[in-house]
């Protein structure tokens, strides 16, 4: 169902590739559209297992597409340096090709909240329980469970570590 990567020594590690969503902060999410038409948009995401999490408002163009076709995809990038002498990108990056779900139970949903707020907000956990009591009602959660996620990076970086 997914291609195989076709530069495969590009190919990073199971390991590699999820220390990559583990460790950023932010990524960018693909849906399909509206009239069938990509749509992307950028989201801060937490992954638990092997399940990605992130917060949304109830409505909006990503949710739609969310409920009319559950498959979605990521692309995280970790490193994206232009070498300009030499007319490339140094670059590690990753995707994920998912199922979303708007989270409905109770106990998954506190569980993602804070999954996020502590690696977005650890320095104000403090304040977890005020906040979660005023907004988090405002907000849904939506659990992406990774079905097939490969990184990559530049062929200059494979050949620096020999």
């Amino acid at each position: 169902m997914f291609r195989e990567m076709r530069r495969k020594r590009q190919k990073l590690t199971d390991g590699q590739t999820y220390e990559i969503i583990r460790s950023t902060a932010d990524c960018v999410m693909g849906v399909i559209g509206d009239g069938g038409y990509p749509y992307t948009v950028p989201v801060n995401h937490v992954l638990v297992g092997n399940k990605l999490y992130f917060h949304s408002a109830k409505d909006g163009h990503k949710i739609d597409a969310i409920k009319n076709e559950p498959k979605v995809s990521f692309t995280f990038i970790e490193k994206n340096d232009v070498v300009s002498r030499e007319y490339t990108t140094y670059f590690r990056s990753a995707q994920a090709f998912c199922k979303a779900y708007i989270v409905e139970n109770e106990d998954e949903r506190k569980e993602a909240f804070r999954a996020l707020c502590e690696k977005f907000c650890s320095s104000d956990m403090d304040r977890y329980e005020e906040i979660m009591s005023k907004e988090a009602k405002d907000a849904l959660i939506v659990c992406a469970e990774i079905e097939m996620a490969c990184g990559k990076e530049a062929i200059e970086l494979v050949k620096k570590r020999g």
